[in-house]
């Protein structure tokens, strides 16, 4: 009895084995020949083809080299590391920076310094928002505000660094290039031109966009409220004024001899 079950033991663990080895049958993907860097246009020549289980492919890899010549390669590549479709920019794109623009996007320079750049800490992939302070064409009492033009931007460059200093080390530079669409771009290129514009870093896992208000000067001021614009009644072209506070007066009595009399202040 023993003997049985022992022997229906192993043909149901080799039965197992035999199907899980025909699952992992051998796929060939297209890996990196040697170490490559960014910008490297892809050919034959720098490229090869490795043995990969099929049940254990990474999301985005390619099984011909066909596929992967003529584009530029974003980021930098190991040897024998999988080539993959986030790595590559669209054929003809270039080399450089170029070759990182996505297409339907652009890239546009902002210049930068210690304080509008996070105090050094941008990097190549940081996400920013971007805050302008201004005054308001044809505000009341010409008073500034903040809003916030644009969030979740990603930097492309800073500097002239495409990569992110592996050790995370600060780097002071003039100019930071963000990647935008078409709009943003034209909002950003606007906002450049009426106030001052600082960068705002935030975590690359929050993707959501806050709503938010433009926040008045006024409204630094510790128990100060905004006055509530004065809105007309209906049928009123012209809303009523507020009514001008009156002085407080003051009465003084004068006694000169036997006459008395009343100032009033």
């Amino acid at each position: 009895m023993a003997a049985l079950l022992a022997g229906g033991i192993t043909y149901l663990f080799y039965k197992r084995m035999s199907g899980n080895a025909q699952n992992r049958k051998a796929i060939q993907l297209v890996v990196a020949k040697t170490d490559l860097s960014v910008g490297v246009t892809l050919s034959a020549d720098n490229v090869d083809l490795l043995d990969w289980f099929s049940d254990a492919l990474p999301s985005g890899a390619f099984t011909k080299v066909a596929d992967v010549n003529g584009h530029p390669l974003l980021y930098p590549m190991s040897a024998r590391e999988p080539i993959l479709a986030r790595d590559l920019g669209v054929v003809g794109a270039g080399i450089g920076l170029a070759g990182k623009i996505p297409e339907g996007m652009r890239a546009v320079a902002m210049r930068s310094n210690e304080i509008i750049g996070v105090a050094g800490f941008l990097y190549p992939g940081s996400k920013v928002d971007l805050l302008m302070t201004f005054v308001p064409p044809g505000g009341a009492n010409n008073i500034p505000i903040t809003q916030t033009v644009l969030q979740n931007v990603e930097v492309l460059t800073a500097g002239q660094t495409i990569e992110p200093d592996p050790q995370g080390k600060p780097q002071q530079v003039n100019v930071v290039t963000l990647l935008l669409s078409p709009l943003d771009s034209q909002k950003l290129q606007l906002a450049s031109g009426q106030g001052n514009i600082q960068f705002v870093l935030r975590s690359g896992a929050d993707q959501k966009s806050a709503e938010l208000r433009p926040t008045r000067l006024d409204e630094l001021v510790v128990g100060q409220k905004p006055a509530a614009p004065v809105v007309a009644a209906p049928g009123v072209k012209h809303a009523p004024r507020p009514a001008t506070p009156q002085s407080p007066s003051y009465l003084l009595e004068v006694i000169q001899g036997t006459q008395r009399s009343i100032q009033k202040f």
